[in-house]
Order: structure tokens, then sequence, then C-alpha cells
């Protein structure tokens, strides 16, 4: 059950925001996406191709190598979904790297349309269950990668330190 009705949209930038991600609210201009996008991507940097006829900016190299991957400040991807009373945002792998890319650059840039926002993980799981049952993975992000387990909190100690979503208004593909 996905939606974009407001109030989820609302609760997911609230909540997303409560966990120190920043959301960028764009209109669903192929070219108004790429200008938020291009705006938050320090080089170098790495993404994946974006569905929907939305692109990457210049300078966005595509088929990383782990070379690549590790000299990369900012990854971008697109995100399957989001969820609301999280304010996460759901990477699905596959063969492209998106999880990688995804996680191994200091700043994650995460595309998502306001028409993939779930309300709850309920949803979530009802959306991503078939994949998630025939062996595929998925990354559940929730702002910046933080651990406390030696004491004081850590900041980008197993993923990104920056999380930056880009929330496409407007009607799901």
């Amino acid at each position: 059950m996905q939606s974009d009705t407001p109030d989820e949209c609302a609760a997911f930038v609230a909540n997303a925001e409560r966990h120190h991600a920043a959301v960028h609210r764009v209109d669903p201009d192929p070219d108004a996406v790429a200008s938020a996008i291009a705006d938050l991507v320090a080089e170098p940097a790495v993404g994946v191709r974006l569905p929907g006829g939305l692109s990457l900016p210049d300078g966005v190299a595509t088929d990383p190598t782990p070379a690549d991957l590790d000299a990369a400040v900012t990854g971008v991807t697109a995100a399957t979904l989001a969820v609301a009373d999280y304010g996460s945002v759901v990477v699905c792998s596959d063969a492209a790297g998106t999880e990688a890319v995804s996680l191994f650059p200091d700043r994650h840039v995460a595309v998502v349309r306001a028409g993939d926002v779930v309300p709850g993980m309920r949803e979530a799981m009802g959306v991503l269950g078939d994949r998630l049952r025939a062996g595929e993975s998925a990354v559940i992000a929730t702002g910046p990668s933080a651990t406390a387990d030696m004491g004081d909190l850590v900041v980008g100690a197993h993923g990104p330190r920056e999380v930056e979503i880009v929330l496409v208004e407007g009607d799901r593909e």
C-alpha cells in the first residue's frame, strides 16, 4: 500500500530530519530533480542510474570500481521506498551496485518519489516481501550511520556521515 498523501510525506520528512537526514522536496520536473541533486553532490561522486526519466548530474560516475567507491565523497542512488513512521529510506540491492553506492561514500543522496512513501514498516514489508523472500537484500537506512557501541556516539562508523534525501513530489511512476 503506497501512498503520497501529504500527511505521510510530512511525517516522513519530520522523522527523517529528527534522525539527522536532510530532506529536499522538489518538483517532479527532471531538470529540477537533476539540479537539486547537483547542489548536493561533492566530487568525486558515484551513482547508479535513476528510474523514471530522472538523470544524474554531470560528474557522477556510474559503474564504479571498488577504487571509485573508496575515493567517492558522494553516492547517489534511488530509494525503492521511504517509510514515514521511521523516516527511513529503503535501498535494494541490484546488479548496478546500488547498495554499495549508498554505503561507502561519506554522503548518501537518496532520491525517492513521494508516491513511494509508505506509512509504516508493515506496508514496506508488504511491498518488499516477495523480493526479500526470493533472496534479495535491502538496506533500511534511517539517517547517517551511527553507533554508540564503545561509549560516545560516533557518526559514520559503518556508512555515510551525511544523508540527503531528494523527495520528488508528484505522481508515482
